[in-house]
């Protein structure tokens, strides 16, 4: 192995170790904040929230248009190059905002929920918020930078759930939550300035970014078909369901993403400038994917298998019966939630390989496919939509392989031999589990012996079977404890 090799493999631990602990850090405190919040707050209030949600998401994506992995994928951006994207996102986010101010009331009365006009005008100022430190994101995003942001996205949700937290003991229902959003995005965008170097200057010039654009329009465009397929639920059931079903989807949706998102926003952080450095060099780009699909699915598989074990234990235990309904739905979104890592990884080596065509798409596909499914089954209830919505996002693991091997060579045989073998022995250890514990009455003990079981279990068997990336993580986790002493 090279220098070169060398260097970048540090630095990609590193950005794993760090966005691991940002991931971790921000996911547990969703955790201690989400149990606090759901049982002072009603289904009622999760149900207000979503189905806004996804015309803030598009217009923050709008405002974004793909531009920080555009960055990411130059050599070497200019100061000129992250100018131009600055002042593009201000610009295009105050627009976006001033359009949705008055498109609020439309918004309302597709719901059939007059309440929306004035949470949307408040909630949406978020989007102006979060058009300041795009830029500076995509500067500590290009330069590795995950302690950084690490440190930015700790403090942020630390201080906006006790926000949230305070208001919803002040009885502000669903407003708690709206305000909670507005104070992270608020307070992490002035942290992003705090740790990035590089600052706007006046001298606005937007021909890097349409220099820019023909590789980031399709990335935008993606990214709004995303928002549309994570929130189609949202934007169906809250059409045809009442605001209190909506919230029990909203609750087990982000549960399932809190644990879905330790792995995924950890991956997130480093697999595209990663895989952007040697895009030139097709074997170490492909012992690289190899090696992060097998690493992805080796945590993947047990982490969301075995929330799924003990969903309804959790959910009783943490927020109340009153979610009991969110449980089983959460038992079902934590089985595609476990390919969702999988799937970051192989569609951040699309972009990197600039094939954003491919991305869109592939998207588009996918987009068609949910509404058409959903619109067809939401007259047979929230469940079977769930049931759908999850073969579906399986499916699509396999879809976005198929054009991975077309660019790498990675074939489907390789691909199966680096992640079925842990949803294979993840399904066996959960299925023991069950059966060892089933005769337990308490939800408690149940709970925590489920857990213990499926550690111990999981942990004997990659080491009865000496599992390399199993090894590895142990000898990097005893290297940085070491260190430490």
């Amino acid at each position: 192995m090279n220098i070169e090799e060398e260097s970048l493999k540090k630095r990609t631990t590193y950005g794993l170790f760090w966005g691991g602990i940002n991931n971790v850090t921000q996911q547990g405190l969703g955790l201690l904040f989400g149990i606090i919040l759901g049982r002072l707050l009603t289904p009622h209030d999760y149900g207000m929230i979503p189905m806004i949600l996804v015309f803030q998401l598009i217009a923050t994506a709008l405002q974004e248009s793909g531009f920080k992995s555009a960055l990411c994928n130059l050599k070497e951006p200019t100061h000129h190059d992250y100018n131009s994207v600055f002042w593009f996102n201000i610009l295009v986010g105050t627009l976006c905002y001033i359009f949705l101010f008055f498109v609020a009331p439309f918004i309302a009365a597709y719901y059939h929920t007059p309440e929306l006009i004035l949470l949307c005008r408040v909630s949406f100022l978020s989007i102006i918020f979060s058009s300041l430190g795009i830029a500076q994101s995509a500067f500590l995003f290009k330069n590795l930078k995950v302690k950084e942001q690490t440190k930015c996205n700790i403090t942020a949700t630390i201080i906006s759930n006790l926000v949230g937290v305070s208001l919803a003991l002040l009885n502000c229902g669903y407003w708690a939550l709206a305000i909670q959003s507005m104070t992270y995005i608020g307070i992490n965008s002035l942290l992003l300035w705090h740790f990035s170097t590089w600052r706007p200057s006046w001298q606005i010039d937007f021909q890097p970014v349409k220099r820019l654009f023909r590789f980031s329009s399709k990335l935008l465009a993606t990214r709004i078909l995303e928002i549309i397929n994570s929130n189609v639920m949202n934007i169906l059931l809250g059409r045809y369901f009442s605001t209190t079903e909506v919230g029990n989807y909203n609750q087990a949706y982000q549960w399932n993403s809190k644990v879905s998102y330790l792995l995924q926003g950890t991956l997130a952080q480093v697999v595209q400038p990663v895989f952007s450095q040697i895009a030139d060099e097709p074997e170490r780009n492909l012992r690289a994917l190899r090696k992060l699909i097998r690493f992805t699915a080796f945590l993947s598989f047990p982490l969301l298998f075995g929330f799924s074990l003990v969903a309804e234990e959790f959910i009783v235990l943490a927020i109340g019966e009153k979610w009991l309904i969110s449980s089983h739905l959460l038992q079902l979104l934590c089985i595609s939630g476990a390919f969702v890592p999988i799937c970051t990884v192989l569609t951040n080596l699309l972009i990197s390989k600039g094939k954003s065509n491919i991305y869109f798409w592939c998207s588009l596909a996918q987009c068609l496919l949910l509404i058409t499914t959903m619109l067809i089954l939401y007259p047979y209830g929230i469940h079977r939509m769930v049931i759908v919505y999850v073969i579906i996002y399986i499916t699509w693991t396999f879809v976005w392989h198929s054009f991975v091997w077309k660019l790498t060579g990675y074939n489907l045989g390789a691909f199966l031999f680096d992640t079925l073998p842990f949803a294979l022995i993840t399904l066996a250890v959960m299925v023991a589990t069950w059966l060892i514990t089933s005769t337990i009455n308490s939800l408690l003990l149940l709970l925590l012996a489920r857990i213990a079981v499926a550690v111990s279990f999981y942990f004997i068997v990659m080491k009865f079977l000496h599992v390399k990336i199993f090894q590895e993580c142990l000898d990097f986790i005893k290297n940085q404890a070491f260190k430490k002493q």
